[in-house]
């Protein structure tokens, strides 16, 4: 038993011995001494003293009001996920940084959008009484057609009907009557042209023609020659090219920067190197729930005709700015679920993979809120590989901190043994039988080895199960039991 303890012991001090000469050889708090003393200590920033992420390179007050207190090179280098890369294995890796910058970041909004017609010049074509379209002079979608144009000729039996009713009240001389039916021809959208040419000529037309009102094209067309109409159908739709909408798409994120009287460009690739300047006219109150996008509306003039609607465009909104905040590239920021990081290069090939919050996003660049202080220099390409092996020196840090953890708790007293502990695979020494036996001792189950009669039996110990030989021997003996082997002592 001794000496198992005593192997479990040696086990233990051994591993203890090697941990802490592990940490001593690469730079633990004895080699950061030994820096030290050896001359000035580098800084390298300041920080808060409750806040780590809050730097400075110079010393000063944190936002608590408290003293900012140095890191030093040494200090950094043992700090868990800090790692250094050869200059050569840098270059080769192609690894480029740059530097976070405290700056006006502008809100700034891109994103594309569609031309299409202005609403506010859009003309509906509806006749007000039911009939059938004898004659289509427009018969497809996109035809230009000028004002005062024949754009189709219906036959009513309502319209002749009120056509004979007029001619009637002009022959009866009665001023009332023809006032009333002047009125209903033009309540049923007879023009003022066809009342003239009917009151001139004395004669009713079987077709009533249908003449347009202004310029533009035929943005939709809704029936066909012959097909029978009510005032519901809309029989087409004629729209002006002088002006157009172009609707843009803002992203949920970014409604709220957006404003009436904000200054946009657009662009177009179907005229490259043209740029289009104009305002923000309307912001739609509700999102679109399938893109989950917000439309914002700007006008153009188009005398040239050179926009066309269902034209693709790329869009940039004009925000308010946000002021002054520090704010790194686009490309420097590593994505994760919960959690957004940037990689810091602290000089001489150390990097460490700096937590981040981020800010709002401007163009290529994006807001930091807290993590990183201006003028630190962060790695903006390559970054990733050099993220996953200080996650990774991380990781080892942590677990050597558990060992080191684990070995301070074990006991100080080798010579006491946890009873817990199973020892049944244990080889114990031999040790001499003890002079007297615990009278307390179940010994049922022992097999006694002959000895001589002892003179004094103990009568504590339980003999139930021992076979005793006989103290005397028989008055006669058995003729056939074989006692050739047996040597009897004289009973004289």
């Amino acid at each position: 038993m001794n000496k198992s303890i005593i192997i479990a012991t040696a086990f233990v001090v051994a591993i203890a011995v090697a941990f802490f000469a592990g940490r001593s050889f690469n730079g633990g708090p004895a080699a950061s001494g030994a820096s030290s003393s050896g001359g000035e200590r580098e800084i390298l920033y300041w920080v808060a003293p409750m806040d780590p992420n809050y730097r400075r390179d110079e010393p000063g007050k944190s936002p608590m009001g408290m003293d900012l207190v140095p890191v030093y090179a040494d200090e950094v280098d043992n700090q868990p996920g800090v790692i250094k890369i050869d200059p050569t294995v840098v270059n080769n890796l192609g690894v480029r940084t740059d530097t976070a910058v405290e700056s006006e970041l502008v809100r700034r909004v891109e994103t594309v959008g569609y031309i299409t017609y202005d609403e506010d010049t859009v003309q509906h074509v509806h006749t007000r009484v039911d009939g059938w379209i004898e004659r289509l002079i427009t018969k497809a979608t996109g035809d230009p057609v000028q004002k005062g144009q024949l754009l189709f000729e219906l036959y009513s039996p309502t319209l002749v009907n009120a056509q004979e009713e007029f001619l009637t009240a002009t022959r009866s001389a009665n001023a009332l009557l023809l006032k009333a039916s002047r009125e209903r021809l033009e309540a049923l959208g007879v023009s003022r042209s066809e009342i003239e040419r009917l009151e001139k000529e004395r004669t009713v037309k079987q077709r009533v023609r249908v003449y347009a009102e202004s310029d533009g094209v035929i943005a939709h067309l809704g029936v066909r020659e012959g097909i029978y109409i009510t005032p519901a159908t809309e029989v087409m739709s004629i729209a002006e090219l002088d002006r157009v909408w172009v609707i843009a798409e803002v992203f949920e994120r970014q409604s709220s920067w957006v404003k009436p009287g904000q200054k946009a460009i657009v662009e177009l690739d179907y005229l490259p190197g043209t740029i289009l300047e104009g305002n923000v006219d309307y912001v739609y109150p509700e999102l679109e729930p399938m893109t989950r996008t917000l439309k914002v509306r700007l006008r153009f003039d188009n005398a040239g005709e050179l926009l066309r609607p269902n034209m693709f465009s790329r869009v940039v909104i004009e925000a308010d700015g946000f002021g002054r905040v520090v704010n790194v590239p686009r490309e420097a920021i590593i994505r994760g679920g919960s959690l957004n990081r940037v990689v810091v290069a602290l000089g001489d090939g150390r990097f460490k993979s700096q937590p981040v919050h981020l800010g709002i996003e401007s163009g290529d660049r994006v807001a930091i809120r807290s993590g990183l202080a201006a003028g630190e220099t962060i790695v903006v390409s390559g970054q990733f590989l050099i993220d996953s092996e200080s996650n990774i020196e991380s990781a080892l840090a942590r677990m050597s901190d558990a060992a080191s953890e684990d070995h301070s708790t074990a006991p100080a007293d080798s010579e006491a043994m946890d009873a817990s502990m199973d020892h049944s695979q244990h080889t114990m020494d031999t040790v001499e039988a003890p002079d007297e036996m615990d009278p307390a001792m179940d010994h049922s189950q022992h097999q006694m080895a002959p000895t001589d009669s002892p003179a004094a039996m103990d009568p504590a110990m339980d003999h139930s199960q021992h076979q005793m030989a006989p103290t005397e021997a028989p008055a006669e003996l058995d003729p056939e039991m074989d006692h050739s082997q047996h040597q009897m002592e004289d009973q004289s």
